[in-house]
Protein backbone atom coordinates (compact mmCIF):
# COMPACT_ATOMS: atom_id res chain seq x y z
CA UNK A 1 0.00 0.00 0.00
CA UNK A 2 2.90 2.36 0.72
CA UNK A 3 4.15 1.91 -2.84
CA UNK A 4 0.71 2.86 -4.19
CA UNK A 5 0.75 6.10 -2.19
CA UNK A 6 4.01 7.18 -3.83
CA UNK A 7 3.91 8.69 -7.31
CA UNK A 8 4.87 5.71 -9.46
CA UNK A 9 3.51 4.35 -12.73
CA UNK A 10 1.73 1.58 -10.83
CA UNK A 11 0.07 4.03 -8.44
CA UNK A 12 -0.95 6.34 -11.30
CA UNK A 13 -2.66 3.48 -13.15
CA UNK A 14 -4.28 2.24 -9.94
CA UNK A 15 -5.66 5.67 -9.04
CA UNK A 16 -7.06 6.34 -12.51
CA UNK A 17 -8.71 2.91 -12.72
CA UNK A 18 -10.19 3.43 -9.25
CA UNK A 19 -11.48 6.84 -10.39
CA UNK A 20 -13.21 5.20 -13.35
CA UNK A 21 -14.82 2.59 -11.09
CA UNK A 22 -15.95 4.90 -8.28
CA UNK A 23 -17.04 7.64 -10.69
CA UNK A 24 -19.02 5.01 -12.56
CA UNK A 25 -20.65 3.79 -9.34
CA UNK A 26 -21.85 7.31 -8.56
CA UNK A 27 -22.94 8.01 -12.13
CA UNK A 28 -24.71 4.65 -12.57
CA UNK A 29 -27.62 5.63 -10.34
CA UNK A 30 -28.03 9.02 -12.02
CA UNK A 31 -27.88 7.50 -15.49
CA UNK A 32 -30.39 4.80 -14.59
CA UNK A 33 -32.89 7.55 -13.75
CA UNK A 34 -32.11 9.41 -16.98
CA UNK A 35 -30.65 12.44 -15.21
CA UNK A 36 -28.63 15.09 -17.13
CA UNK A 37 -25.28 13.96 -15.68
CA UNK A 38 -25.04 10.18 -15.75
CA UNK A 39 -22.40 7.46 -15.97
CA UNK A 40 -19.90 9.05 -18.36
CA UNK A 41 -20.16 12.56 -16.89
CA UNK A 42 -19.45 11.40 -13.33
CA UNK A 43 -16.63 9.18 -14.57
CA UNK A 44 -15.00 12.09 -16.40
CA UNK A 45 -15.37 14.40 -13.40
CA UNK A 46 -13.78 11.84 -11.09
CA UNK A 47 -10.95 11.07 -13.54
CA UNK A 48 -10.31 14.76 -14.15
CA UNK A 49 -10.10 15.53 -10.44
CA UNK A 50 -7.75 12.57 -9.99
CA UNK A 51 -5.47 13.82 -12.79
CA UNK A 52 -5.38 17.28 -11.22
CA UNK A 53 -4.16 15.90 -7.90
CA UNK A 54 -1.63 13.62 -9.62
CA UNK A 55 -0.29 16.62 -11.53
CA UNK A 56 -0.19 18.73 -8.37
CA UNK A 57 1.64 16.00 -6.49
CA UNK A 58 4.17 15.62 -9.32
CA UNK A 59 4.86 19.36 -9.50
CA UNK A 60 5.33 19.55 -5.75
CA UNK A 61 7.72 16.57 -5.69
CA UNK A 62 9.60 17.60 -8.83
CA UNK A 63 10.23 21.22 -7.81
CA UNK A 64 10.21 20.84 -4.04
CA UNK A 65 8.19 24.04 -3.73
CA UNK A 66 4.61 25.19 -4.04
CA UNK A 67 1.32 24.29 -2.45
CA UNK A 68 0.50 20.56 -2.80
CA UNK A 69 -3.26 21.19 -2.63
CA UNK A 70 -3.60 24.42 -4.64
CA UNK A 71 -4.89 22.78 -7.81
CA UNK A 72 -7.27 20.58 -5.84
CA UNK A 73 -8.81 23.65 -4.21
CA UNK A 74 -9.58 25.04 -7.65
CA UNK A 75 -11.41 21.82 -8.58
CA UNK A 76 -13.64 21.99 -5.50
CA UNK A 77 -14.71 25.56 -6.31
CA UNK A 78 -14.63 25.27 -10.11
CA UNK A 79 -16.83 22.18 -10.43
CA UNK A 80 -19.79 24.44 -9.60
CA UNK A 81 -20.13 25.60 -13.22
CA UNK A 82 -20.78 22.02 -14.34
CA UNK A 83 -23.25 21.35 -11.54
CA UNK A 84 -25.10 24.58 -12.30
CA UNK A 85 -25.73 23.31 -15.82
CA UNK A 86 -27.77 20.38 -14.46
CA UNK A 87 -30.08 22.58 -12.35
CA UNK A 88 -33.23 23.75 -14.11
CA UNK A 89 -36.41 25.54 -13.12
CA UNK A 90 -39.48 24.01 -14.72
CA UNK A 91 -42.45 25.93 -16.09
CA UNK A 92 -44.19 25.33 -12.75
CA UNK A 93 -41.34 26.89 -10.75
CA UNK A 94 -40.05 23.53 -9.59
CA UNK A 95 -36.29 23.20 -9.18
CA UNK A 96 -34.73 20.00 -10.57
CA UNK A 97 -31.17 18.78 -10.72
CA UNK A 98 -29.84 19.66 -7.26
CA UNK A 99 -29.08 16.03 -6.40
CA UNK A 100 -27.32 15.51 -9.72
CA UNK A 101 -25.24 18.65 -9.19
CA UNK A 102 -24.31 17.44 -5.70
CA UNK A 103 -23.30 14.03 -7.08
CA UNK A 104 -20.97 15.74 -9.59
CA UNK A 105 -19.34 17.78 -6.85
CA UNK A 106 -18.94 14.65 -4.69
CA UNK A 107 -17.49 12.68 -7.62
CA UNK A 108 -14.86 15.41 -7.94
CA UNK A 109 -14.06 15.12 -4.22
CA UNK A 110 -13.69 11.33 -4.56
CA UNK A 111 -11.35 11.89 -7.50
CA UNK A 112 -9.24 14.31 -5.46
CA UNK A 113 -8.92 11.78 -2.65
CA UNK A 114 -7.84 9.11 -5.14
CA UNK A 115 -5.41 11.47 -6.84
CA UNK A 116 -3.58 12.16 -3.61
CA UNK A 117 -3.55 8.47 -2.64
CA UNK A 118 -6.14 8.53 0.14
CA UNK A 119 -7.75 5.31 -1.06
CA UNK A 120 -9.69 4.45 2.10
CA UNK A 121 -11.56 7.77 2.16
CA UNK A 122 -12.26 7.57 -1.57
CA UNK A 123 -13.62 4.01 -1.39
CA UNK A 124 -15.82 4.58 1.66
CA UNK A 125 -16.94 7.98 0.39
CA UNK A 126 -17.82 6.66 -3.05
CA UNK A 127 -19.91 3.83 -1.65
CA UNK A 128 -21.57 6.21 0.81
CA UNK A 129 -22.66 8.42 -2.07
CA UNK A 130 -24.09 5.41 -3.91
CA UNK A 131 -26.05 4.38 -0.81
CA UNK A 132 -27.45 7.89 -0.38
CA UNK A 133 -28.52 8.05 -4.03
CA UNK A 134 -30.20 4.62 -4.02
CA UNK A 135 -31.37 3.33 -0.65
CA UNK A 136 -32.15 6.70 0.93
CA UNK A 137 -34.01 7.74 -2.20
CA UNK A 138 -36.49 4.92 -1.57
CA UNK A 139 -36.84 5.92 2.09
CA UNK A 140 -37.38 9.57 1.16
CA UNK A 141 -40.08 8.52 -1.31
CA UNK A 142 -41.94 6.59 1.38
CA UNK A 143 -41.90 9.61 3.67
CA UNK A 144 -43.35 11.87 0.98
CA UNK A 145 -46.01 9.34 -0.03
CA UNK A 146 -47.49 9.41 3.48
CA UNK A 147 -47.97 13.09 4.20
CA UNK A 148 -50.33 15.78 5.48
CA UNK A 149 -49.34 18.46 2.97
CA UNK A 150 -48.84 18.60 -0.77
CA UNK A 151 -47.45 21.30 -3.07
CA UNK A 152 -49.69 21.45 -6.13
CA UNK A 153 -50.38 23.33 -9.35
CA UNK A 154 -54.07 23.93 -10.06
CA UNK A 155 -55.97 25.23 -13.09
CA UNK A 156 -59.62 26.25 -12.63
CA UNK A 157 -62.48 26.10 -15.08
CA UNK A 158 -62.69 29.21 -17.27
CA UNK A 159 -66.01 30.35 -15.76
CA UNK A 160 -64.90 29.94 -12.13
CA UNK A 161 -63.38 32.82 -10.20
CA UNK A 162 -60.73 32.32 -7.57
CA UNK A 163 -63.02 33.67 -4.84
CA UNK A 164 -65.79 31.20 -5.70
CA UNK A 165 -63.28 28.33 -5.75
CA UNK A 166 -61.97 29.25 -2.30
CA UNK A 167 -65.53 29.29 -0.94
CA UNK A 168 -66.07 25.77 -2.29
CA UNK A 169 -62.69 24.70 -0.95
CA UNK A 170 -63.62 25.68 2.60
CA UNK A 171 -66.42 23.12 2.51
CA UNK A 172 -63.90 20.30 1.92
CA UNK A 173 -61.87 18.61 4.70
CA UNK A 174 -58.71 20.17 3.27
CA UNK A 175 -57.04 23.53 3.89
CA UNK A 176 -54.98 25.64 1.50
CA UNK A 177 -52.07 28.03 2.06
CA UNK A 178 -49.21 29.73 0.22
CA UNK A 179 -51.40 30.48 -2.79
CA UNK A 180 -49.45 32.05 -5.66
CA UNK A 181 -51.18 33.10 -8.88
CA UNK A 182 -49.28 32.08 -12.02
CA UNK A 183 -48.36 35.10 -14.10
CA UNK A 184 -48.83 35.08 -17.86
CA UNK A 185 -50.91 31.90 -17.80
CA UNK A 186 -51.93 30.40 -21.14
CA UNK A 187 -55.07 28.70 -19.82
CA UNK A 188 -58.48 30.33 -20.06
CA UNK A 189 -59.11 30.04 -16.32
CA UNK A 190 -57.16 31.02 -13.22
CA UNK A 191 -54.07 28.94 -12.44
CA UNK A 192 -51.97 29.01 -9.30
CA UNK A 193 -49.53 27.19 -7.02
CA UNK A 194 -50.49 26.30 -3.47
CA UNK A 195 -49.87 24.01 -0.51
CA UNK A 196 -52.81 21.77 0.38
CA UNK A 197 -53.05 20.20 3.84
CA UNK A 198 -55.22 17.51 5.40
CA UNK A 199 -56.03 17.03 9.09
CA UNK A 200 -54.37 13.61 9.18
CA UNK A 201 -51.63 11.84 7.29
CA UNK A 202 -52.72 10.00 4.17
CA UNK A 203 -51.31 8.47 1.03
CA UNK A 204 -49.98 10.94 -1.50
CA UNK A 205 -52.38 9.77 -4.23
CA UNK A 206 -55.42 9.73 -1.92
CA UNK A 207 -54.79 13.34 -0.93
CA UNK A 208 -54.46 14.30 -4.59
CA UNK A 209 -57.70 12.48 -5.48
CA UNK A 210 -59.47 14.27 -2.62
CA UNK A 211 -58.33 17.58 -4.07
CA UNK A 212 -59.40 16.68 -7.60
CA UNK A 213 -62.88 15.82 -6.36
CA UNK A 214 -63.55 19.50 -5.60
CA UNK A 215 -65.83 20.95 -8.26
CA UNK A 216 -64.29 23.55 -10.55
CA UNK A 217 -60.76 22.16 -10.85
CA UNK A 218 -59.90 21.57 -14.50
CA UNK A 219 -56.35 20.31 -13.95
CA UNK A 220 -54.22 19.49 -10.90
CA UNK A 221 -50.78 17.98 -10.41
CA UNK A 222 -48.14 17.75 -7.69
CA UNK A 223 -44.90 19.76 -7.77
Amino acid sequence: MLELRALTMESIIFRLVAAIILGGVIGFERGRKNRPAGLRTNMLVCIGACIVMLTNQYIYQATGTGDPVRMGAQVVSGIGFLGAGTIIVTSHNRIKGLTTAASLWTAACVGLALGVGLYEVAAVGGMAVFIVLTLLHLWDGRIHRNTRSLDVYIELESDLSLGEFLRRFRESPLSISGLQIEQGTRSAGVSFFATVKSKKKMDHQILLDELRSIEGIRFCETL
